[in-house]
């Protein structure tokens, strides 16, 4: 085999020229620095500079700030007019972007940090509106969750399950990120949720969006959360913890009807729920299937396994409840992408507050990926609106590329039959 070596300018990522555009066109860099502010001049790189040469980064496979300097700044400064800032100055932009932590005390007056950054969480649903991925006066699906992210940065605690690290709340519309607030990591996931949750709702609201149904697990199952979640949503759903007072309702259960979900047979039921709120007509979902081994339960005296459903929805029928709460799993699944597509898993940060800016400026970076995979989904036929960041990096960003200036403008000269040329970003 014989290699020749060409000396070139050519990218082997020219597709993230048109990720960089459509984040300019898109109003985004504009809104950016019109809600952040432009940053001292001396410093050199504005605001929006920083988030969209970050954006870039994952958009290409990078998986952190350093990535810039390391793999892919030559072809970032290869795009005409893209001011690429360094890893440095990249970090440097996060960390002024932070806020200063919040001191909860709990009942045990035990002290737990929480960071709290409205700003950014602003500019993330400000953001979603521009791109027309949220529209002001629709009600939307609700979901909430909390997320340990192992780490071991100065300021982390002990997790629930036994790492150190983070325990931020993050809220979801679908497939976007409205919302995130960090927490220590040994903060009970009930602890001030409902405080958190009050925030994310309000935010929402001061933006022009309406909640129509929430969804939750067992972690959100408390009387203070349940009455904030009520209060902002039409409906809820959450997964309710078990109990001995449980338990003896579900005992009196005379009547059980068999559905299908999943293609698995349960037995199904509804009851009144009146355990926290008596004055209030709520309704408790059970779903119950046959134990494996015949185990009996102590607590029901059969072998029955049960789960829970605590809803304010009496038109659903039992099945259509349990399809809807189980839905949120593909909320979950949005950990694993942050993780693992825009790092999450590699926080760049020594301390929680530097971080949280991290956070949220990444959940940017995902809900643009929605709408930038959106817009080429409809004109390449092998990605979806679904696809995953590998194969998307694949199918579209890696492709050899080359920036020439000819007749007095710069031309993208791409080596490849695919349709780029019919993308209009």
């Amino acid at each position: 085999m014989k290699v020749q070596q060409i000396s070139s300018n050519v990218s082997p990522f020219a597709g993230i020229s048109f990720v960089n555009q459509s984040f300019n066109k898109s109003g985004l860099s504009q809104l950016i620095d019109n809600e952040l502010g432009q940053r001292v001049k001396s410093f050199g790189f504005s605001y929006s500079e920083i988030i969209r040469n970050l954006t870039n980064v994952f958009c290409s496979g990078g998986s952190c700030a350093e990535d810039i300097q390391t793999h892919l700044g030559k072809h970032l400064k290869s795009i005409p007019g893209n001011n690429v800032p360094s890893a440095d100055t990249t970090l440097r932009g996060i960390k002024e972007l932070c806020t200063s932590n919040t001191t909860f005390i709990s009942k045990q007056n035990n002290n737990y940090e929480f960071n709290i950054n409205t700003k950014l969480n602003t500019l993330n649903i400000k953001s979603l509106l521009l791109t027309n991925q949220l529209q002001q006066g629709t009600c939307y699906d609700f979901d909430y969750d909390n997320q340990v992210i192992a780490t071991g940065k100065y300021d982390t605690k002990n997790t629930y399950k036994r790492t150190k690290g983070y325990f931020p709340g993050v809220a979801t519309i679908g497939n976007k990120i409205v919302y995130v607030e960090n927490r220590d990591g040994n903060a009970n996931v009930k602890f001030e949720q409902a405080s958190t949750l009050t925030r994310s709702y309000n935010l929402l609201k001061e933006n022009g969006i309406e909640v129509n149904r929430s969804r939750m697990d067992a972690g959100s199952y408390s009387k203070d959360i349940i009455e904030v979640v009520a209060s902002n949503s039409k409906l809820f759903y959450i997964r309710a913890n078990k109990s001995a007072e449980l338990f003896r309702q579900i005992s009196e259960i005379e009547t059980w009807e068999t559905v299908e979900i999943n293609y698995k047979l349960y037995q199904v039921a509804s009851i009144p729920f009146a355990q926290f709120f008596e004055q209030e007509n709520y309704r408790l979902v059970i779903m119950r299937e046959k134990g494996k081994g015949n185990q009996i339960d102590m607590f029901t005296g059969d072998t029955f396994m049960y789960r829970s459903i605590l809803t304010n929805d009496w038109e659903s029928t039992e099945k259509q409840v349990i399809e809807f709460y189980n839905q949120r799993g593909s909320s979950e699944k949005l950990f694993d992408v942050m993780n693992n597509d825009f790092g999450w898993k590699h926080l760049p940060c020594s301390f929680m507050n530097e971080n949280t800016a991290f956070l949220i400026i990444t959940a940017m970076a995902k809900n643009f990926y929605n709408y930038f995979v959106e817009i080429v989904s409809k004109v390449f036929s092998d990605i979806k609106p679904t696809t995953r960041l590998k194969r998307f990096i694949f199918r579209f960003i890696s492709v050899a590329g080359k920036w020439i200036y000819t007749g007095r403008q710069w031309v993208l000269k791409l080596y490849t039959d695919r349709p780029y040329e019919s993308l209009i970003v």
